[in-house]
């Protein structure tokens, strides 16, 4: 089994690159982990206490769970990944069953701020991008897919965004194996990066 981390800011193009390396590997042979459903489930707040909720900051989620279904699926176990709501900051009762598969891909915004998870990552990923693009991609996602209007995502982004991507995760990309520019776009990159996963799954 191969565990990969693939990290980058919010609106890096993360997902594209993750969509890419999947379509170039055998079918059935990877299975997708996102750190955004491991957000610590805060139903229970008021819709103010709600509005003020950090999830840019590693507080934000539950670690131990995510290195534990990680664990799992080492040892060749299915396992429940929670299904979470931006809308009501809550996880749904239902869980994804996820299976062991020889690719294991684990892609979030803060997935290399935690060591012990670092640790249990083969390769390490970081994808970049400028942040102009990336601000346009939160402003479309987040007005589209998380009810926000114009304004709140620019308040979001002044205020919770741009300063945890300056603290946390911007300097984790040292710990990065492979670095990719340019997001989803810079094709080359990815070719590379899914040679590599071959390589390593025919050794």
């Amino acid at each position: 089994m191969l565990i990969i981390g693939i990290a980058g800011g919010s609106g890096s193009g993360k997902t594209t690159v993750v969509k890419k390396i999947i379509a170039s590997l055998p079918k059935n042979s990877v299975s997708l982990i996102s750190q955004d459903a491991y957000y610590r489930d805060n139903g229970h707040l008021s819709a103010e206490e709600r509005s003020r909720i950090n999830f840019d900051h590693p507080s934000s989620i539950e670690f131990n769970l995510l290195i534990n279904h990680i664990d799992l699926l080492k040892e060749g176990k299915t396992i429940g990944m929670p299904i979470y709501s931006y809308l009501t900051c809550a996880r749904a009762e239902e869980t994804v069953p996820v299976e062991p598969k020889k690719v294991i891909i684990v892609e979030g915004i803060l997935i290399l701020t935690n060591p012990r998870l670092r640790k249990r990552l083969d390769i390490k990923v970081f994808v970049d991008a400028d942040n102009d693009d990336r601000l346009m991609r939160i402003i479309w996602r987040d007005i589209e897919e998380r009810g926000r209007s114009f304004r709140e995502v620019l308040d979001h982004y002044e205020k919770f965004v741009k300063p945890m991507h300056l603290l946390f995760i911007e300097p984790n990309k040292r710990y990065a194996d492979i670095i990719i520019p340019q997001g989803g776009e810079n094709q080359i990159a990815i070719d590379i990066l899914t040679s590599k996963i071959k390589m390593k799954l025919n050794e």
